[in-house]
């Protein structure tokens, strides 16, 4: 997928008209960009969805999405078909978690200027509910296997759709981490849909795979080659005593945040439970789960 990617500049120098929030009624499935055809019969067709606050997306979320292709492309037998982003709904309450209006139009002006083969789906930002990572890949998988009945082979067959989990290393700890997710959850996701893991420094991945081997087949570890280690909590915090983050996030995307007086204080910040919690079974918001 990585010679799909070189869609518009998001290297902006004026100051766009504001934009307002993303709607959050009327769902639709996004899937402008996906693939129709596969160009090899004999592949398995796979579709990544990384699920987190993206609050605000960073050019590492976006990243990890070009690394994943490429390790599909040269180390394995799966051809990618699309790519997603789920952020998650209001209902988790983490710190310093932006409205999901607000994160869903981050996500969608990153993806719409800097690719041409990611989407930003809604489902999961539009529930009342937390939606925990298993539910949410049982959303893509009803949507792309179901109800489009899989991908045109390109042999006059249909084939269903692999899903996966797209993740950074420190996702995969807290799965070997004793007592964080529920066994019948890893099970779902890992033993059902699978993962593809990117590495990052400060994680021992090593360590976390040896917990996880009854799924070790369905877990891909990529290799960074470019080490990176923004997050979104940095970039906050950065935002917060007036840094510069250009070049870290989707220029769009800093606009957007000025315009809307984003991450300015702490005003977004929520009752945040353990960063493990998005994976565990959650019956009230703040709660582990």
């Amino acid at each position: 997928m990585t010679d799909m990617v070189g869609g518009q500049s998001d290297d902006v120098h004026q100051v766009p008209p504001p934009l307002p929030p993303a709607p959050m009624e009327n769902y639709t499935f996004p899937e402008h960009r996906l693939k129709r055809k596969m160009d090899d019969p004999e592949k398995t067709p796979l579709l990544l969805v990384a699920c987190g606050s993206f609050s605000p997306i960073t050019y590492l979320h976006l990243r990890m999405f070009e690394m994943a292709a490429d390790y599909v492309k040269f180390s394995t037998d799966f051809e990618l078909i699309g790519g997603y982003l789920s952020p998650v709904s209001d209902a988790y309450r983490k710190a310093g978690l932006a409205s999901a209006e607000h994160r869903v139009a981050m996500c969608q002006l990153a993806v719409d200027q800097t690719s041409n083969w990611l989407m930003v789906d809604t489902w999961e930002p539009m529930q009342k509910a937390y939606q925990p990572t298993a539910v949410v890949l049982d959303h893509f998988d009803h949507e792309i296997n179901v109800v489009r009945e899989g991908i045109d082979a390109g042999d006059g067959t249909r084939k269903p759709v692999r899903v996966a989990l797209l993740a950074g290393a420190d996702l995969i700890h807290t799965m070997s981490t004793p007592g964080v997710w529920s066994e019948k959850d890893l099970d779902h996701i890992l033993g059902k849909y699978g993962s593809f893991i990117v590495e990052r420094s400060g994680t021992d991945i090593d360590e976390a795979l040896a917990t996880l081997q009854p799924w070790k087949d369905n877990i891909y570890v990529i290799q960074q080659l470019i080490q990176n280690d923004v997050s979104s909590t940095k970039i906050r915090l950065f935002l917060r005593r007036e840094m510069s983050v250009r070049y870290l996030i989707p220029v769009p995307v800093i606009h957007y945040i000025e315009q809307h007086h984003l991450y300015e204080d702490d005003s977004t910040t929520t009752a945040a439970p353990s960063p493990a919690d998005k994976g565990k079974e959650r019956s009230q918001p703040g709660k582990s789960g």
